[in-house]
């Protein structure tokens, strides 16, 4: 069985690996994820792919869920609560924009991680908890070149965050090996890496256990 964010320990920060925002070849790409994983330094993955459709979600999914489940690590699909339940994934991180959280609890029953992006504002963390997710992200800490944000929360809202609610929290946006010692330190629970691991020069086998030495030492 796969991990879930509800029993995984807060301490240390730990990694929250989002897929690269396009795979070109899936084969090559699932046995790169399983050498990622392998490491045993990532906590869950997160597929997400923007501007395709139904079917090659389904398709990406059906092949990298048994890689991560292999590795026990959880799987979580971006935005779509409704394949997310359809596909039984084991949850789904929902934008401001995207299904409510009650209505993907419906969908996907208490068992599944639901996930909530809250750009910079502790209101709708708040809000977020309120309606029974199970972690909130905030975010972007840093410039980004993998997803538009006009957000730019401060270090500080991981640290009230951090004292005042047991809910988890993920920090995201332009998080590298050298940049996310502070943000752990900070009280971010989980980091959530893109490009800091797919894109980095030696590899992300290689990018993965540079992220789980710094946050370790943080």
């Amino acid at each position: 069985m796969a991990a879930s964010t509800k029993t995984m320990p807060r301490q240390p920060c730990e990694l929250y690996l989002i897929t690269p925002p396009k795979i070109d070849d899936l084969a090559s790409f699932a046995a790169l994820l399983d050498a990622t994983l392998a490491t045993g330094k990532v906590a869950c993955v997160q597929l997400r792919l923007k501007d395709v459709s139904d079917d090659d979600i389904r398709e990406v999914a059906r092949v990298l869920m048994p890689v991560c489940h292999k590795h026990e690590v959880a799987f979580i699909l971006n935005d779509r609560a409704d394949l997310a339940a359809e596909l039984d994934a084991d949850g789904v991180h929902l934008g401001q924009s995207d299904s409510d959280v009650r209505t993907a609890r419906t969908l996907l029953g208490h068992d599944k991680d639901i996930g909530v992006t809250c750009h910079d504002s502790t209101h709708l963390a708040y809000e977020a908890g309120d309606a029974g997710a199970d972690y909130v992200a905030f975010g972007a800490f840093f410039p980004t070149t993998t997803k538009q944000t006009d957000y730019t929360p401060s270090l500080d809202i991981l640290t009230t965050w951090d004292e005042v609610t047991d809910l988890p929290c993920v920090a995201i946006g332009g998080i590298t090996v050298d940049n996310c010692a502070q943000l752990a330190a900070a009280g971010a629970h989980f980091v959530a890496v893109s490009a800091g691991v797919w894109s980095h020069p030696d590899g992300p086998v290689v990018a993965v256990q540079a992220f789980a030495d710094m946050l370790q030492s943080a």
